[in-house]
């Protein structure tokens, strides 16, 4: 069996290569949903330093994806199930670091080819099945739910027990997803969110509280904190969160930055406080995932807020079209519907 991938070989270029998949112990699945990431848009762009499109290049990019089950020689799953592929792999058990932490994992659309191809073979422990009925564009973007799902346990893990108000720093898709996932969780909290565009904040709709990071009142202060900025802006959202955390309080930083932000760390130091990282996600996050998305269909309807273009791709010019749609998009994500 000939299978086509779609690599990017170089910024802006993505040349076809035929292979053959292994489905010696593998789920053959048949991409049906795709969405597009900040991250893919770096690669695609070419926002990253040379050394790392240099070992990064050629791949196939996307790693948000819903499919369907074409052969499972495993038994594990049915033809025509609907499955999400978790992309990150572990190669090595360990019962201390999370498999999304470990070194020698790797995550598909990094290194190793993402989910645009016409087939994809992959482990049978490396899917999740879809309920039924959900709606399959916000499927495809489960990955990026199941990051703040992931975010949101390691809150649970390392937080101390007031958590009467909880503030996300930024107004994108993160942000949005992890106040919505915190207000699915911790319904008894209040989700303050903080941003710089009231557009966007206005379709936080579900927060306790929307704020203009310029204009927040002087006495508002929270428990907990979730940075989800990123970039070079990461440093003042960091800055003001602690500002205007409390003693000991968690902060999560979520934000992907190219550069170092600095840190004010002497009230830090002062208030006790507690910064933890959270990257990428595992089955276990995935599978949270799903579960939440079937049992509150409120979820659900807040999701849909997120779905932005639609691009049906049956070729190469289809991709680029998308990524060219997705470039001036600041709010929701672009769905690829892959009829390749």
């Amino acid at each position: 069996m000939i299978n086509q991938v779609y690599r990017l070989t170089s910024p802006g270029v993505i040349d076809v290569a035929c292979t053959t998949p292994d489905i010696t112990g593998s789920v053959l699945l048949r991409p049906l949903y795709m969405s597009i990431c900040k991250a893919d848009q770096r690669y695609y762009q070419g926002n990253r330093s040379k050394q790392a499109l240099k070992s990064k290049l050629p791949m196939a990019l996307i790693h948000e994806c819903v499919a369907k089950v074409e052969f499972d020689p495993t038994g594990t799953f049915k033809p025509g199930e609907i499955v999400v592929p978790v992309p990150n792999t572990p190669t090595e058990d360990d019962d201390v670091i999370a498999e999304n932490y470990r070194l020698s994992s790797y995550f598909c659309s990094s290194g190793h080819d993402g989910f645009l191809r016409d087939y994809v073979d992959i482990s049978p422990d490396r899917l999740v099945r879809v309920p039924e009925n959900t709606d399959l564009k916000i499927a495809a973007f489960a990955e990026l739910i199941s990051v703040a799902v992931h975010a949101v346990s390691r809150f649970d893990a390392f937080s101390h027990s007031r958590r009467d108000v909880i503030g996300v720093w930024g107004d994108g898709n993160v942000g949005f997803i992890t106040s919505l996932v915190l207000k699915m969780l911790y319904p008894q909290s209040k989700v303050y969110v903080f941003g710089t565009v009231y557009q966007k904040l206005s379709c936080f709709s579900f927060a306790d509280g929307t704020f203009h990071v310029d204009r927040v009142p002087d006495d508002l202060y929270i428990d907990h904190a979730f940075e989800c900025v990123g970039g070079e802006a990461s440093r003042y959202a960091i800055s003001q969160i602690i500002d205007r955390i409390s003693p000991e309080g968690s902060i999560g930083l979520m934000g992907v930055s190219e550069s170092p932000v600095s840190i004010n760390t002497r009230m830090v130091l002062e208030k006790g406080l507690r910064l933890y990282g959270s990257s990428r996600s595992g089955v276990k996050d995935f599978e949270k995932t799903m579960e939440i998305l079937s049992q509150n269909p409120q979820a659900i309807n807040y999701l849909e807020t997120l779905v932005g273009d639609v691009v049906t791709v049956r070729t190469v010019a289809d991709i680029h079209k998308a990524f060219a749609s997705d470039i001036s998009r600041s709010f929701g994500k672009t769905i690829i519907k892959w009829e390749k």
